[in-house]
């Protein structure tokens, strides 16, 4: 019985060399350097919070209905996922006004600035 032997396979872990030339030993070119990871952060951690309210809504829903329906545990899964969406949504509405009140700061100070010119210019 004659066995024929694929020699053509891929082996199962690729070589550093990769089977391309290097010209001059310049790796550079085929390395990137992901070491920052800037590409690859999201500006926004997490999936969906976006549509927190409405998450938060869908699982206070499915809450109440396993709660109806006679299942406690299901019913304490939903509303724990209905409590991550709403700290959430309260995370945003502190960074919101934070965000808010420090614009309000810098405006405030750019108006008693204003202010301060304003009269060193009648003064003078």
């Amino acid at each position: 019985m004659v066995i024929f032997k694929n020699t053509n396979r891929r082996g199962r872990f690729r070589n550093n060399d990769r089977g391309f030339k290097r010209n001059n030993g310049d790796v550079s070119k085929f390395k990137s350097d992901f070491s920052t990871n800037s590409n690859f952060q999201r500006k926004t951690p997490g999936r969906n919070n976006h549509n927190a309210p409405k998450l938060r809504e869908k699982y206070n829903d499915l809450a109440r209905e396993a709660l109806a329906n006679g299942d406690k545990i299901l019913s304490e899964n939903y509303f724990q996922h209905a409590d991550h969406f709403a700290r959430i949504i309260e995370e945003k509405e502190n960074k919101r006004a934070a965000v808010n009140s420090e614009v309000n700061k810098a405006e405030k100070k750019d108006t008693t600035e204003n202010q301060k010119i304003e009269k060193q210019i009648i003064n003078n």
